[in-house]
């Protein structure tokens, strides 16, 4: 049992609430009430999370050194020594196995060559990207652009330009904040790593600053948009305005006040706060476009 939960751990299945981006094209394509399309995306939705899994397994694996030298990532699986690289490896061959098993099966082939693009960038960033400035943020950001292409091929929604240029920026918004919790920890003498070369804490804080500013007109114009306005049928979206800046002012508080933010995931999982935004966001839309 000890062991069954290093194996877990490894893949870090707390990730997959990024996979959630999956279903934001069916929210936005009116397909929450077709069967199939609902269990399309459901499989979408499995066949990533193994393969994110995959990746976060070959990540493990190339940094297993600079992991033991940080304060919480030194606690992996790998890291640690609860698990080897023989077993980490074998492992990573099973993930790979049911993602391209699920894929090739049940899925569109568009699908499949998205989680295939989404793989080897992965693979590219893990062993050589991620050491170049800002191209490993926009990596981490066009993985979640991946994710709504993933969503439109499996649910059959044509995806808006709108969702891809947002998805693409609110990603970028968080790799950023990331990128500094790692400055945090490196100016607090717990840990550099190379990804952090070409980055101090002025420019990254800054682009957090611009980004958040695009990322909130770009909404706007979204919402006030005649084509977004006639799909949906109301000129009432600008409404849920509201809950994306507070959402972006909290997680800014996050980042830059409580010097939180080196897990995107693990926020959201833990901050009541912003939960309680995404929610009242979610409702909100629902409540205008449905």
């Amino acid at each position: 049992m000890t062991r069954l939960k290093s194996f877990l751990k490894l893949a870090r299945p707390n990730q997959y609430l990024k996979n959630g981006f999956i279903w934001l094209p069916l929210f936005f394509g009116y397909r929450l009430e077709t069967f199939d399309a609902v269990v399309d995306t459901a499989l979408a939705f499995a066949a990533f999370c193994f393969a994110a899994s995959s990746i976060y397994v070959i990540n493990d694996i190339k940094d297993i050194e600079e992991d033991r030298r940080h304060p919480t990532k030194k606690f992996r699986p790998l890291a640690s020594g609860e698990l080897n690289h023989t077993e980490a490896l074998i492992f990573f061959s099973f993930l790979v196995l049911m993602a391209g098993t699920i894929s090739f099966l049940f899925l569109p082939i568009q699908f499949t060559l998205i989680v295939g693009f989404y793989f080897f960038l992965n693979i590219a960033y893990s062993f050589y990207l991620k050491h170049i400035a800002i191209i490993d943020v926009i990596c981490i950001a066009m993985g979640f652009v991946f994710r709504i292409f993933a969503g439109g091929y499996s649910a059959d929604v044509v995806i808006s330009p709108w969702i891809i240029i947002m998805t693409f920026l609110l990603a970028l918004f968080l790799a950023l904040a990331k990128r500094r919790d790692d400055l945090v920890l490196a100016d607090d003498g717990r840990g550099a790593r190379k990804s952090l070369h070409g980055y101090n804490m002025e420019f990254v804080s800054s682009a957090m600053v611009v980004m958040a500013s695009v990322i909130i007109v770009s909404y706007l114009l979204y919402t006030v948009s005649p084509e977004v306005i006639q799909k949906h049928h109301t000129h009432n979206l600008y409404l849920t305005s509201f809950w994306v800046i507070i959402g972006l002012l909290r997680y800014m508080q996050i980042t830059f006040v409580k010097k939180g933010s080196g897990s995107p995931t693990m926020v959201l999982l833990k901050d009541l706060f912003l939960q309680a935004v995404v929610l009242l966001w979610l409702v909100n839309v629902y409540w205008l476009i449905y």
